[in-house]
């Protein structure tokens, strides 16, 4: 199994930045590709941002050019930089990693979340 935990979420002001990180832990496994995602009640889970283990990333509309997305594969560790943090961006944001383990095969991990929200 492999385990996602979170960190780096709060209560910041709009425009204000927050840096989230996400480390995986366990054995036996390698990581292609790790992303962030967001929810908010009544709606979908919805991508944020998502990097390849080559470092390509990908951003939702919303969020090009405040936020930035990066990974540490020594430390098994993606980040995600947000500046200029608005109140839309208010959300639960999940880590996700797709795998590959031994004896088991390709893998998606979801980490149980962290609450971001942006207000005055």
């Amino acid at each position: 199994q492999v385990h996602l935990v979170e960190s780096g979420g709060g209560l910041v002001q709009p425009g204000g930045s927050l840096r989230l990180s996400c480390a995986a832990s366990g054995r036996g496994f390698s990581i292609n590709t790790m992303g962030w995602y967001r929810q908010v009640p009544g709606k979908e889970r919805e991508l944020v941002a998502s990097i390849t283990s080559g470092s390509s990333t990908n951003y939702a509309d919303s969020v090009k050019g405040r936020f930035t997305i990066s990974r540490d594969n020594a430390k098994n560790t993606v980040y995600l930089q947000m500046n200029s943090l608005k109140p839309d961006d208010t959300a639960v944001y999940f880590c996700n990693a797709q795998t590959w383990e031994y004896r088991l095969g390709y893998a998606n991990y979801w980490g149980k979340g962290t609450q971001v929200t942006v207000s005055s």
